[in-house]
């Protein structure tokens, strides 16, 4: 008597549409996320890859702990590299960040 019924809403003529327009901004902000972090990340990566092929004995690196030195070895994940006269370290290639330019330690 004193509730009054409640009754549901018939839906409207554009409801198909609407439903596609909630998607929208859940796909757009996944297209955003996959070219200002994914695309990025996945380059570097493909980027670090071929750099860590490509070394070969003599080259001069440097390492994630910012060690420089020059590669005397070279095996499947290890790298054996002269950090300074008659002291040789022996590492993974994963620590390795960049290949420096040839004679960069000689001017050091």
């Amino acid at each position: 008597m004193w509730i009054s019924n409640a009754f549901a809403q018939a839906t409207a003529a554009g409801s198909d549409s609407s439903g596609l327009m909630s998607f929208l901004p859940l796909v757009l902000m996944f297209g955003v996320l996959y070219f200002i972090m994914i695309r990025p990340q996945m380059k570097r990566q493909k980027e670090t890859k071929a750099m860590l092929a490509a070394l070969a004995v003599g080259d001069e690196i440097v390492t994630v702990g910012g060690i420089i030195g020059k590669v005397t070895a070279l095996k499947d994940q290890f790298v054996t590299v002269e950090i300074a006269a008659g002291t040789e370290v022996q590492m993974q290639k994963g620590a390795i960040t960049t290949v420096l330019p040839k004679g960069t330690l000689k001017s050091a």
